[in-house]
């Protein structure tokens, strides 16, 4: 005697339809890279996995760090000016 289990797949059908993402960054020069931890536990644990992942691929990369510290706030006008002062890409930790 056989028993077959089958297995329920959760997931919906996709409802928008994928858009390419088409910005760019020139990994010929430069590059500071910000990471922006959300507030959630382990959000800047994940971005020190991040950094090191990131900084093997681009090794001319530089990092900077953000923390906002509280995860149901947005990020505040005064830091996303620093960002957009610092950085030519980011990277935002969302999640628990």
């Amino acid at each position: 005697m056989s028993i077959t289990t089958e297995f329920h797949d959760p997931r919906a059908d996709a409802q928008a339809v994928a858009e390419p993402y088409e910005l760019e960054v020139d990994l010929g020069k430069p590059l500071t890279i910000g990471l922006v931890a959300n507030g959630f536990p382990d959000s800047v644990r994940f971005l020190d996995h991040v950094e090191k992942s990131l900084g093997q691929v681009v090794p001319t990369a530089s990092f900077v760090r953000y923390d906002k510290g509280d995860a149901s706030s947005v990020v505040s006008g005064r830091m996303l000016e620093e960002i957009q002062a610092e950085c030519q890409a980011v990277v935002a930790a969302y999640g628990h």
